[in-house]
């Protein structure tokens, strides 16, 4: 917190979110490839890909119903790119959706691969869209004046550790 009681400017906390998240699915990718080469239990790939979706749903979800909103009343200017930020996280959600229906087949003699294929395209899909995001509405971000946020840092901006 700064001197002013405000937690850091929130754009520099969508990014450190945003790398959590990257790191988190890198884990989850490793987490695969151990899996298909028989080393890591499809419980535990479970676990990790349930967690992994939940937190990027969570975080998206928060940025639709706060972040958004509150970057459209200071700087409507935005408003376009805040559309098509929402349009991309309903094509995340999509492949969540598809995520958890695959991992929950895996011990079904399901195909691995598919499962594999699809965290793929996921992985793709966040990255364009965290890049698209941090370099559109990251100033905004940080220039945003919310004081309920001040002290407490909002949902959007949580990883699972700073939860627990």
């Amino acid at each position: 917190m700064t001197s002013h009681g405000r937690l850091t400017a929130f754009g520099n906390q969508l990014i450190e979110v945003h790398e959590w998240l990257r790191e988190e699915l890198a884990a989850l990718r490793q987490d695969v490839d151990a899996y298909l080469a028989g080393g890591t239990r499809v419980r535990e790939l479970r676990t990790h890909c349930l967690t992994f979706c939940s937190a990027l749903d969570r975080h998206h979800n928060g940025e639709n119903d706060f972040a958004f909103v509150k970057v459209a009343e200071q700087f409507p200017e935005l408003r376009p790119v805040l559309e098509e930020l929402r349009r991309d996280h309903q094509l995340v959600d999509d492949s969540l959706q598809r995520l958890e229906t695959l991992v929950g087949e895996l011990d079904r003699d399901a195909d691995p691969t598919e499962f594999r294929r699809e965290l793929d395209s996921l992985a793709a899909l966040i990255e364009t869209h965290f890049t698209y995001e941090e370099k559109r509405i990251v100033s905004a971000l940080n220039a945003l004046k919310v004081p309920s946020w001040d002290r407490t840092r909002p949902a959007f901006l949580l990883t699972d550790d700073e939860e627990r």
